[in-house]
């Protein structure tokens, strides 16, 4: 594998010649650039989970916006590296689109032994779309309520703690992983293909725990099917209030959160990438769109490109450090 920072500098300055070249094509180009009848939208992990809840909620905006049929194509499967390698191997004519979370960009490059595709060379960055935290949930029969209690049961039982993801290298494995660094405890994981599932068998007691997104985990935290004891970010989440940080449950430095972007194949026509761009940032423009992502506990993460381009290059270059010593087959 080559260098981070040998791709950091080839790919930024990519991304920052493209903006530049999007930026001088006049706004009536957009509108003449032709779209298929039906864009895939391809989500990379499970029905019912947390990035296939925001694609579908994203997807029929993003149709209207583009004038055009946008469905979500799910094709869950090594922490979405599948579906994203299904987009980086379609023909580059928007027909076939990628909604990637962020670890799937960032992290499995990093964990996968044999990763299919090279997310920094073979997708095309689209649109930022959100960013999200995650929060620590538990089987309402573990015998904790709150951090400290959690971390004191997990040093009584080394090892026998067990904790679910969406698979080797999503950001809720990466929680747990982070949070066995910083603490000193010892957690088995257990992966998934995908949150849907792991939740589900938490809420069942096959497993204890897990870190989710609060877009999917609120409902059941709210109707006392599950216990949460913090949440992963700075700052407490306005959607689950009442919930503290890890930093303030006593994990000093513990933050974690993530993203959704979207991106196309590899050599995409700049016109066509900036109509997908520009339809992207005005669906996230609107109220209706901003209110249900913000009850779903994301936020709105609207920009160029480049944006999203810089930002996958510099999480890369930080999950390099922090997933050290985890791979995946």
């Amino acid at each position: 594998m080559q260098s981070l920072d040998f791709l950091s500098r080839r790919q930024l300055m990519a991304a920052l010649a493209g903006s530049a070249a999007l930026a001088a094509l006049p706004s009536r180009v957009f509108a003449q650039q032709p779209l298929p009848p039906l864009i895939k939208l391809v989500v990379g992990y499970s029905a019912g989970g947390p990035v296939d809840g925001a694609a579908r909620l994203l997807a029929p905006a993003l149709g209207q916006e583009l004038g055009t049929q946008v469905i979500v194509d799910n094709r869950p499967g090594a922490a979405g590296s599948l579906g994203g390698n299904a987009v980086a191997k379609a023909p580059p004519d928007g027909a076939m689109l990628f909604f990637g979370a962020s670890p799937t960009i960032t992290i499995n490059p990093n964990v996968q032994r044999s990763m299919p595709f090279d997310p920094m060379k073979d997708l095309t960055p689209l649109a930022p779309l959100v960013d999200y935290t995650n929060v620590l949930v538990v089987n309402n029969d573990l015998p904790v309520r709150n951090v400290g209690e959690l971390l004191a049961y997990a040093k009584a039982k080394p090892g026998k703690l067990f904790y679910g993801s969406a698979g080797v290298g999503a950001s809720n494995h990466l929680s747990g992983a982070l949070l066995e660094k910083m603490s000193g405890v010892q957690l088995t994981h257990v992966p998934y293909k995908g949150s849907a599932p792991a939740l589900a068998d938490v809420m069942a007691g096959t497993v204890p725990m897990m870190f989710d997104i609060i877009a999917t985990s609120r409902p059941f935290i709210q109707s006392g099917k599950l216990r949460a004891l913090a949440v992963t970010s700075r700052q407490r989440n306005r959607m689950l209030p009442d919930v503290p940080t890890m930093i303030e449950s006593g994990v000093p430095g513990y933050d974690v959160g993530g993203w959704f972007g979207l991106y196309g194949p590899a050599r995409m026509d700049s016109a066509l990438v900036a109509r997908v761009n520009a339809a992207a940032q005005k669906m996230l423009a609107r109220e209706d769109i901003a209110h249900r992502l913000r009850e779903q506990g994301y936020e709105v993460w609207a920009g160029a490109p480049e944006v999203l381009a810089t930002k996958g290059v510099s999480d890369r270059k930080l999950w390099a450090s922090a997933s050290k010593g985890i791979e995946a087959e």
